[in-house]
């Protein structure tokens, strides 16, 4: 993955300050957000029910859209 020129910034409403967060851009698919440092910027975690919108892992060989019932692999 190549770090993005875009960033992310997460913003509170209750006033805490907000973060800013890497964005790096895909080889296929979308741009992703790395939220590595959240935990430790903010002492909060993401929420993401049924695992739907998180990436586990990076793959240079791999990329699955299960919405779209897509699954690609080199080899």
């Amino acid at each position: 993955m190549e770090l993005s020129d875009n960033k992310a910034t997460l913003s509170f409403s209750d006033g805490t300050p907000a973060v800013e967060l890497p964005v790096y851009k895909g080889t296929v698919g979308p741009d992703v957000i790395d939220i590595r440092k959240l935990y430790g910027q903010t002492n909060m975690f993401t929420y993401d029910p049924g695992f739907m919108a998180t990436a586990a892992c990076e793959s240079a060989i791999t990329y699955i859209d299960g919405g779209a019932g897509k699954l690609m692999y080199r080899g």
